[in-house]
């Protein structure tokens, strides 16, 4: 591999990555690259954060709403995609600033990818089926018994890294934190991890806040026409908080006050785990999201200590 810079801006949802990640990309001239799971999907951009058009045209963006709702993301694919940008970006002079808040993804992109063997298609719709009849939460049970570090990581929620995580534990006899395991990082690749500090109790009224933007925005009308086009509400694009609970007022009879309430429970939970997450990772620089001297002054120092050795 080319020998390739990476700045990785990471923190839990709501701590303000959007903002941080334009002030790098106009002060070291960057390219934004998406390794959120959610923010793939067309046809979701509110309903997900996805930045916005006048966003976008700060700088370059990439890897943002170009999947189609139906397809599931498949983490050895999306850390391809992901590194084929940031050297297509390093490429044009620009600084590739990878930003997002799932950390398994950013795991598999920075640690190397786990040697998974492919899995028959079977045996996938098979997991598929049983999710649909069954339920994620019970799943998620099965899954516990199995795999319990790699439960503890995902939401009951989350059909499609539950069954990624059966189908894998079915074709192979052994876990995904297994495969995890057998990884090592590519050579030539450097990489700052730079965080936002956040605690949940600041964190939650800015999360309500923000669900409270996004209806504003018409989440609801982007679900409805998402939904129109594809009906079927365990799709993987659909999987991505907010949806499921919008989804609810439509076709459950759920309130939108009832269905506000879980999605700010949802959200708030995510960061938890996006916290608990990040926090064991020793490799982070943490700084305050408004510290935008100093996250610029780190990521500098970072490319020219890389550009000198």
């Amino acid at each position: 591999m080319t020998d390739i810079s990476l700045l990785c801006l990471v923190g839990a949802t709501g701590t303000g990555k959007t903002a941080a990640a334009l002030a790098l990309a106009q002060a070291l001239r960057g390219g934004v690259v998406n390794f959120d799971s959610r923010q793939v999907y067309a046809g979701l951009g509110v309903v997900t954060a996805q930045p916005t058009a006048e966003e976008r045209a700060v700088c370059p963006h990439a890897l943002y709403g170009y999947l189609p709702i139906n397809t599931p993301v498949r983490a050895g694919a999306f850390a391809g995609e992901i590194m084929d940008q940031a050297g297509t970006y390093q490429t044009q002079g620009l600084t590739p600033i990878l930003v997002g808040g799932t950390g398994l993804y950013l795991k598999s992109l920075v640690d190397g990818l786990a040697p998974i063997p492919d899995i028959d298609p079977q045996i996938r719709e098979d997991v598929v089926r049983e999710c649909r009849d069954q339920g994620s939460q019970v799943l998620h049970g099965r899954l516990q018994l199995i795999d319990p570090d790699y439960a503890a990581k995902i939401h009951p929620n989350d059909p499609q890294r539950i069954c990624r995580a059966l189908e894998v534990f079915t074709a192979t006899g052994q876990t995904l934190t297994w495969w995890h395991g057998r990884t090592c990082r590519p050579a030539g690749l450097r990489v700052l991890k730079i965080g936002l500090s956040a605690d949940l109790a600041s964190l939650t009224p800015r999360l309500a806040r923000r669900i409270d933007l996004m209806l504003e925005a018409g989440a609801q009308d982007e679900v409805r026409l998402a939904y129109a086009g594809c009906p079927d509400r365990f799709a993987p694009g659909f999987s991505g908080i907010g949806c499921p609970e919008l989804l609810a007022v439509m076709l459950d009879g759920v309130s939108l006050d009832q269905a506000r309430r879980d999605w700010l429970r949802s959200t708030r939970a995510y960061a938890k785990r996006q916290l608990t997450w990040f926090n064991k990772d020793s490799e982070i620089f943490w700084h305050h999201p408004e510290d935008v001297d100093g996250i610029v002054t780190r990521a500098r120092q970072f490319l020219e200590s890389a550009s000198a050795g």
